[in-house]
């Protein structure tokens, strides 16, 4: 069967490089710029409310999973390199859904 030049519908031509790679890169950014942020208010409330074993563990983990999220961004973005990216598999999606659930979970229990 011939290759065909990608006219005609069929996905023989390597992807286009133009935006799509720059904006899913700026995505994973700015949303390693939200966990980032998340973080900070867990430890500004943390401070704020006086620091005891059990806000300092909390805070721990929060740092802990910012840091796994800012791991699996860096990855994420080091791969969109590629001229034909692997996609994102299952476990490194729930890792980020873990992260930030994570993150949503820890910032709610700073605030007791």
């Amino acid at each position: 069967m011939p290759e065909g030049n990608g006219t005609d519908g069929s996905r023989t031509r390597d992807r286009d490089p133009g935006l799509q790679p720059e904006r899913t890169r700026l995505a994973w950014r700015r949303t390693t710029l939200a966990c980032a942020v998340a973080a900070s208010l867990a430890g500004r409330q943390t401070l704020h409310s006086g620091i005891d074993s059990v806000s300092l563990v909390v805070l721990a983990l929060v740092v802990l999973a910012w840091l796994a999220f800012l791991a699996l961004a860096h990855r994420r973005i080091r791969a969109m390199h590629a001229p034909r990216p692997p996609a994102l598999s299952p476990r490194a999606a729930a890792a980020a859904v873990a992260c930030t659930v994570a993150l949503a979970a820890l910032g709610a229990a700073t605030l007791r």
